[in-house]
């Protein structure tokens, strides 16, 4: 039973590393147009919006939803964890402390995660609003 707590760790460590690798890659990918994008091309303040924001719900759902995956691989791991102890009865205290350890990790996995992609997609959206400014206050026809 106890390469089912692992596997539920890790593999929920797992989605959430990807889920943060996901949103970092579209974060760079952003700033990196956002230095590149010519304002004078465009000819409604809501196209750019339109352009400025693709892929930042991406970052947005990441952030708001990390801890929830977090929080169910540490619901899965004390599931587990309580499971192996009605299995075997008498357990070392050991084993349940590793058990609901691995558990917890999720969780604080989730938020290592959620934190920095939300101040991520709020760095990003203000960039956009800054963007989307200049555009009015230069070009707009």
């Amino acid at each position: 039973m106890n390469y089912l707590i692992w596997l539920v760790d890790y593999g929920i460590i797992g989605v959430l590393v990807g889920l943060s690798v996901i949103s970092i890659a579209i974060g760079i990918e952003r700033l990196s147009y956002y230095r590149r994008v010519e304002l004078s091309t465009y000819k409604h303040a809501k196209e750019l919006e339109i352009d400025l924001t693709k892929g930042l719900y991406v970052i947005a759902t990441v952030g708001a939803n990390a801890p929830y995956i977090g929080l169910l691989g540490t619901v899965l791991g004390i599931m587990l964890t309580f499971y192996t102890i009605g299995q075997e009865g008498m357990v070392d205290s050991r084993k349940i402390m590793v058990g609901l350890a691995l558990a917890l990790k999720a969780t604080a996995v989730g938020l290592l995660v959620a934190i920095p992609s939300t101040a991520f997609y709020n760095y990003l959206l203000r960039k956009v609003k800054e963007k989307v400014a200049l555009w009015e206050l230069h070009f707009n026809r």
